[in-house]
């Protein structure tokens, strides 16, 4: 075959692939669903936004022991190259839980399917109440409000809590906000909404910028027992949500893919 015929034969199977994608998400097939809002942003010039925290030794933990250590074992000065070994607690940092995580066989992060991992974003603000607050939940009044002013909830979406949290890392004890008794006070999501969220829509994923899907001061982690035995996923300590729209955007989630993990920290970026 000739070397233009070849050329035109990649950009016929190229346009050919286009269109294809296309048409699925305009029919609405259940997996193609999720990709039309990329398609869309890369047409129309949309932005990336950067929804991970940098990852380091001190970084704020649920247990308040550090969860991240990289040690240099190769330096560029010495051996021409860098290199670093790392020992991480699969859930510090911007990271996802994976199923398995409170079940006894769910989902281990590695079976997590690829095309539930890209999903549109519902993005509920609760940041007022939580400012005057720190042991405010999303309830279903939350989840009722913004289908009152969006309408129905995308299917398939990932349904994050804004409760403006994040700006307490540069404040040492802020993140964790644990009290004389150690009792963390920091939102999450009340196990009411959670149960709207399973009942009567389908999404596949929920997300909080703090320490926990549940509340801080919770003693029981129902929300995380409701919501990943499901085969559901959630993801915790989630940067820059406030930047996002209410809906509209994207979330990408580039989860680990280790063998039977339960978790582990991820690059999450929304395409805007």
């Amino acid at each position: 075959m000739c070397g233009q015929c070849v050329i035109d034969h990649v950009k016929g199977t190229m346009l050919s692939r286009r269109h294809f994608l296309a048409g699925a998400a305009v029919g609405g097939a259940a997996l193609a669903a999720p990709l039309a809002p990329a398609l869309a942003s890369e047409t129309s010039g949309g932005t990336i936004a950067d929804l991970t925290h940098d990852l380091y030794h001190a970084f704020p933990t649920y247990f308040g022991e550090p969860g991240f250590e990289a040690n240099k074992v190769f330096n560029f000065a010495d051996n021409g190259f860098n290199l670093f070994t790392l020992a991480v607690n699969e859930h510090t940092g911007t990271h996802i839980d994976a199923p398995l995580h409170f079940s006894a066989d769910g989902e281990a992060v590695n079976e997590i399917p690829v095309a539930n991992l890209m999903a549109p974003l519902v993005k509920i603000d609760i940041a007022a109440k939580a400012q005057d607050n720190a042991d405010a939940e999303v309830t279903p009044d939350d989840l009722k409000a913004w289908i009152s002013a969006n309408g129905d909830m995308p299917e398939r979406c990932c349904v994050a809590m804004y409760s403006g949290w994040d700006s307490r890392l540069g404040t040492e004890g802020a993140f964790r906000n644990a009290d004389d008794a150690g009792t963390m006070h920091f939102p999450g999501f009340h196990i009411e909404a959670t149960q709207m969220l399973l009942e009567d829509t389908s999404a596949i994923g929920i997300a909080v910028d703090t320490l926990s899907l549940d509340y801080g001061k919770s003693a029981d982690f129902a929300t995380h027992y409701a919501w990943l035995p499901t085969n559901r996923w959630g993801l915790e300590c989630v940067a820059n949500l406030g930047e996002l729209p209410a809906s509209g955007a994207t979330i990408i989630v580039g989860a680990p893919k280790h063998r039977g993990g339960s978790g582990g920290p991820t690059r999450v970026f929304a395409l805007v």
